[in-house]
Order: structure tokens, then C-alpha cells, then sequence
């Protein structure tokens, strides 16, 4: 029962990253995309509450789906597919492993998934997807600077949805 229940919500979660973008893609456009990365939500609290696993197979489903129907993001899946893979899994982690309680655990985890999977990202594409052509300024913008809004609506938005699937009965966070 447990595993059919994971199954359904990383499917679930998978399928709220697409339709977010898709609405978004169609009132905004890029530019509202790039400000509050609207894909990280349900891959974070994928990681956050169900587990690594299923945050790590949201992560890398989401953008590669996304990418299959939207276009986007615009310069292809692979590192964003890096960067929120990484998100799910360290949220999953830091959920399981740290030893804090309850929306302590939550920050910390999301706060070292956001560093590590920022990381990475920048890394795919530094050395992988641009080697050569992608500088360490380039990197901060793209990946702090210009994601600014996206990082504070992550740490305001994140605990108020892992706070209210609790509350709800849907998260048991320990």
C-alpha cells in the first residue's frame, strides 16, 4: 500500500510541475518561468514528503516531460533534469537523516538542496552541456542572481505547502 501510495503522489507531483508550467508558459511567459521557477515546487516537496527516491525520479521526470510537451525549459532538460533531480534527493535525505524536528528539518533540508542542486546545475552546464563558453559569473547569475525571487518564494512557499499536506493528513513530518 505504501509503495502504490509513492507511486501515485511522485505521479502526481510529476504532473503538477507540467501543468504549472504550462499555465504559466501561456500567462506569462519566459520571463515569469525564469523568476519563480514554478517546476521546483512540486519537486522539492516531492523530496520533502515522500521521499528521496520518489523527489530524485520527480526531479529528472518533470523537466524531461516538460521539456517533451512545452519546449521548456528552452535550452533543453539535461541540466535542469541535474539540478532538480538533486533537489528531490537531498530534501529526501535531509528529511530522513538530520536529526532536527519538524519545520527545522524542513529549512535545512531545502536549504541544502537549493545550494547542492544550484551546484550541480551549474556544473552540467559549465562542463558538460557549454564546456568552455560558461564562466563562474555566468554561473552566479543564471543560478542566484537571476533565480533571486524564485529562491525567496521557495523558502516562504515550500513550508507553507509541506505545513498545510500535514495539517491535512497528507505529510507526516517528524
Amino acid at each position: 500500500m505504501k509503495k502504490t501510495r509513492s507511486i501515485v503522489l511522485t505521479g502526481l507531483m510529476i504532473a503538477i510541475g507540467i501543468v504549472i508550467v504550462t499555465i504559466l508558459k501561456n500567462f506569462g511567459g519566459q520571463p515569469i518561468l525564469r523568476l519563480f521557477s514554478p517546476m521546483h515546487f512540486p519537486v522539492i516537496v516531492a523530496g520533502l514528503v515522500i521521499g528521496p527516491v520518489e523527489g530524485m525520479i520527480c526531479g529528472i521526470l518533470t523537466p524531461a516531460l516538460s521539456y517533451l510537451i512545452n519546449q521548456l525549459p528552452p535550452a533543453g532538460p539535461w541540466a535542469m533534469m541535474c539540478e532538480l533531480g538533486t533537489y528531490g534527493l537531498v530534501c529526501g535525505l535531509g528529511m530522513k537523516y538530520l536529526k532536527q524536528k519538524g519545520m527545522t528539518k524542513v529549512y535545512i533540508s531545502l536549504i541544502c538542496a537549493m545550494i547542492l542542486g544550484r551546484i550541480v546545475g551549474g556544473l552540467v552546464t559549465g562542463f558538460i552541456l557549454n564546456a568552455g563558453e560558461y564562466s563562474f559569473s555566468a554561473w552566479i547569475s543564471a543560478y542566484f542572481v537571476g533565480t533571486a525571487p524564485a529562491i525567496v518564494s521557495d523558502l516562504i512557499l515550500v513550508p507553507i505547502i509541506v505545513k498545510a499536506l500535514q495539517n491535512a493528513g497528507l505529510a507526516q513530518i517528524k
